[in-house]
């Protein structure tokens, strides 16, 4: 346990050194992340051994990496879709307590795990399903997700579930972390806008890390 600890401990500065208004609590909440992952991947294993080891670099601030191009205002709906273990979800639910965050992934064993992490860090603006994306009901300010299929797939998915009205800065829409060239796959896509997080953070896990931005238009059901 102390291994996990220490490295709660430094995931802890690399987070706080690019986020520096956390609250007690939401420190309280992102140091229990690395045990209950920890704790929960013996069990169920939602994030490869590898990765375990750099879980706040490769999958706290990655999550978080979406909340440098957009934040959440209070009352705003979003759903991540293939959240897996519960990213970029739980993070960002974390970070935004007063936004509301549906959790969807269509493998029961790692909604499972997402639920009892949820419960532990007593987010109570986190709801976790386990359904097909397209199945899903419901209007989002936006649509969030890590690199789960290609654009033109995903776009797919998320058909007659975006708000009309649209608060944020960024239009309403998908927020979408991915890496490498996306040069042929967002070609369908004129009004996509790419932020490098290169641009934000300066770990080398970063260099070809990026979020997309699609807006989507509303399309009553």
């Amino acid at each position: 346990m102390t291994q996990v600890l220490d490295s709660s401990s430094s995931g802890m500065t690399i987070l706080q050194q690019y986020f520096t208004e956390f609250t007690a609590a939401q420190i309280s909440q992102f140091e229990q992340l690395g045990p209950l992952y920890s704790e929960w991947n013996e069990k169920i294993n939602v994030i490869s051994r590898k990765d375990m080891d750099e879980l706040y670099e490769r999958h706290v601030l990655h999550s978080l990496g979406i909340a440098k191009v957009q934040s959440f205002l209070p009352g705003a709906q979003v759903m991540d879709i293939g959240t897996g273990g519960g990213f970029p979800g739980i993070p960002l639910a974390i970070l935004f307590p007063e936004t509301n965050f549906l959790l969807v992934d269509s493998i029961g064993k790692k909604i499972t795990v997402v639920k009892e992490v949820a419960q532990a860090l007593d987010l109570k603006n986190v709801q976790a399903i386990q359904e097909r994306a397209e199945n899903v009901k419901g209007e989002f300010d936006f649509i969030v997700s890590r690199a789960v299929t290609r654009m033109d797939d995903f776009t797919k998915w998320t058909k007659h579930k975006i708000r009309k009205k649209s608060l944020h800065e960024l239009s309403n829409g998908i927020l979408y972390l991915k890496g490498g060239d996306l040069t042929e796959e967002l070609q369908h896509f004129p009004k996509a806008k790419i932020f490098e997080l290169s641009t934000y953070f300066e770990e080398a896990f970063f260099e070809t890390k990026k979020v997309v931005h699609i807006p989507l238009k509303y399309k009553p059901v």
